[in-house]
C-alpha cells in the first residue's frame, strides 16, 4: 500500500512552493503529483504554474520522492515535444518520474489554443493515437510516424529515459478504449471514481462503481495478454461522494483507505491542503495521515 499526495501548482516557488514539495518528501509520501493544466476550475483567475517546470524544480529540490503528473492530456500537448520534456525531466530527477496521462476533458484547456472543445469520441480518438506514439518516442532513438492527429518525422530522443525501457505510464481511464490503452501501455491505472455519482451518489454506490471499473480493467488486461495484477491501481481522491471527509481525521482516512485498498488499489493520492478552496483541510491532520495512516492500515 502506498500513500501519495497531489500538490496543485498555485504557490510561487520561492514563497511556499518549494517548501511544500520538500515537506512531502519529509512526510514520507511515495509520490508527489501535480496537475498538468493551463488553468483549472476555481483557480482559473489566480496563480497557476506549469507542471513540467514545477516538477523540474521539485526534482532538483528533493532526493527520494517520486514525482509525476495527474494527469497530462492531449488537450494542449503534442507527443513529440512532450517526449523531449519527459526525457529531460527523467534525467534531472534521476529516474523518479511517473507520467499520469488521460484523454482530457472540456475544461479551460480544451479551448485555450483556439480550438473547439472535442467531443468524447474525438478525445478518445486522439488519446488512442497519442499514447502509442508517445510510447515509441520514449523507447526508440528515432521515430517517423504519420497519424490522423499526431505525426513525427525523424524525431530524435537520445539517450531516452533513465528508467528503462521508459518512465512508467499511469493511465487514467474508465471507458473501454481508455482501459484498453491502460492494459496495453500502462504500468498503472488511475481513477477518480464515477463522476456521475459525485453530486448525488453514496460512498457505497461509488465503491460498487469502482469495483465495476476494476472488473472491466481486468477484462481489458486479459484481452491484452496481461494480468490485472501487473498494474498498480491509483485512486485520486476528492472526486467521490466522500469528498473531503477522508481528510477530516486520521480515523476517517483509515476507514476510507481501508475500504478502497480492499477493492484492489495499491496507491491512494490525497491533495495537499489549500486554504479557502475545495481542497481546504487541516494541515496537522493531513500530516498525521501522512505519517501514521499506512501504519494504522498495517501497510
Amino acid at each position: 500500500m502506498r500513500l501519495s499526495t497531489v500538490i496543485l501548482p498555485v504557490r510561487p516557488w520561492r514563497r511556499g512552493g518549494r517548501d511544500e514539495w520538500l515537506r512531502a518528501e519529509q512526510l514520507g509520501f511515495h509520490t508527489a503529483y501535480t496537475y498538468d493544466h493551463l488553468s483549472w476550475r476555481t483557480f482559473r483567475d489566480g496563480p497557476w504554474y506549469g507542471a513540467v517546470p514545477t516538477l523540474t524544480a521539485a526534482a532538483t529540490a528533493t532526493e527520494r520522492l517520486r514525482l509525476g503528473t495527474l494527469v497530462t492530456s492531449p488537450n494542449f500537448r503534442h507527443p513529440v515535444t512532450l517526449a523531449k520534456e519527459l526525457i529531460s525531466l527523467d534525467d534531472i530527477s534521476g529516474g523518479r518520474i511517473t507520467l499520469g496521462i488521460g484523454a482530457g476533458g472540456v475544461g479551460f484547456d480544451a479551448t485555450a489554443l483556439g480550438q473547439e472543445a472535442w467531443t468524447p469520441r474525438e478525445r478518445a480518438d486522439r488519446f488512442a493515437e497519442f499514447v502509442p506514439l508517445l510510447d515509441r518516442l520514449l523507447t526508440e532513438d528515432s521515430v517517423t510516424q504519420e497519424g490522423a492527429f499526431y505525426s513525427a518525422v525523424k524525431a530524435r530522443n537520445i539517450p531516452g529515459c533513465v528508467q528503462r525501457p521508459r518512465l512508467p505510464f499511469a493511465v487514467a481511464a474508465t471507458g473501454p478504449r481508455g482501459l484498453k490503452l491502460a492494459a496495453r501501455y500502462g504500468q498503472a491505472w488511475v481513477t477518480t471514481g464515477d463522476p456521475k455519482l459525485f453530486e448525488t451518489g453514496t460512498p457505497e454506490q461509488s465503491r460498487d462503481a469502482i469495483r465495476g471499473q476494476i472488473d472491466k480493467l481486468a477484462k481489458a488486461c486479459a484481452d491484452s495478454g496481461r494480468s490485472v495484477g501487473e498494474l498498480d491501481k491509483i485512486l485520486l481522491t476528492g472526486f467521490t461522494p466522500d469528498r473531503g471527509r477522508p481528510l477530516e481525521s486520521l480515523d476517517a482516512f483509515v476507514d476510507f483507505a481501508g475500504r478502497h485498498f480492499e477493492l484492489g488499489f495499491t496507491e491512494i493520492a490525497i491533495h495537499a491542503p489549500i486554504p479557502d478552496s475545495d481542497f481546504a483541510a487541516d494541515q496537522a491532520v493531513f500530516e498525521q495521515i501522512a505519517t501514521e495512516g499506512l501504519a494504522q492500515l498495517g501497510g
